[in-house]
């Protein structure tokens, strides 16, 4: 005789209409991540579906905006926005965090296009995403404090500069692709330069990109803008 089940047979398909939503869910999740990371956020909603092999009605009742999405894709990434900062203060020199954490937010941007736009972009309806945005630019405000009482950081430099260079980074990032991953270093170590007072310890200049990566880079740039495949 079979024992009888802990749930109604009309609990049941609630069950499983449950575990579908939360896997539909959960594949629409890892397309985004995907083509944010390798496309940047100007992919549309309907890619996402596309990628997520869902309709868009259902992505639709999972996410109704586009900054429902990114702030889901991104949460993790905004934590480890914040804890770069929490690191960078809790360094007991303070140019040395300082310098540390402008390559930890520049080496997030180069690991993901998609974050590399939301470094650069706001969004008021993403609440979570914005608070964590808050709270690391509250910590990077003590963050230069420190390193200019250090007598190490500029004293015109200001938290603009820090947007300024993430602007920068995103485009760098964007037009070198795979063709040349790894000139944002270089970028870097200049604005890093620019931002020491003299005498100031200032990391080894990364080496400039192969003149053939760069020239690829361009062709790639030129392409994808005249919308090419």
């Amino acid at each position: 005789m079979t024992a009888p089940s802990d749930q109604t047979p009309d609990q049941q398909p609630d069950a499983r209409l449950r575990a579908d939503a939360e896997r539909n869910r959960d594949r629409i999740l890892a397309a985004a991540r995907r083509l944010f990371a390798t496309e940047g956020l100007g992919v549309s909603m309907a890619s996402v579906a596309r990628e997520a092999g869902v309709g868009k009605a259902t992505l639709g009742r999972r996410f109704a905006t586009r900054e429902e999405l990114i702030n889901a894709v991104f949460a993790d990434r905004m934590d480890a926005y914040a804890a770069a900062v929490a690191e960078a203060l809790a360094d007991p020199d303070p140019w040395h965090g300082f310098t540390g954490y402008i390559h930890a937010v520049c080496a997030m941007q180069a690991g993901d296009r998609g974050f590399a736009d939301v470094l650069t972009m706001s969004f008021p309806a993403a609440k979570a995403l914005e608070a964590r945005r808050t709270e690391s630019y509250n910590g990077f405000l003590e963050l230069i404090a420190r390193a200019r009482n250090s007598g190490h950081l500029r004293e015109d430099f200001v938290p603009e500069d820090l947007v300024i260079l993430q602007m920068a980074n995103a485009g760098v990032v964007a037009a070198t692709g795979d063709a040349a991953p790894d000139t944002w270093r270089r970028l870097v170590g200049h604005m890093l330069r620019s931002y020491a007072d003299p005498g100031a310890p200032i990391p080894a200049l990364p080496e400039a990109p192969a003149p053939t990566a760069l020239y690829r880079a361009m062709v790639r740039l030129t392409r994808t803008g005249s919308g090419a495949a």
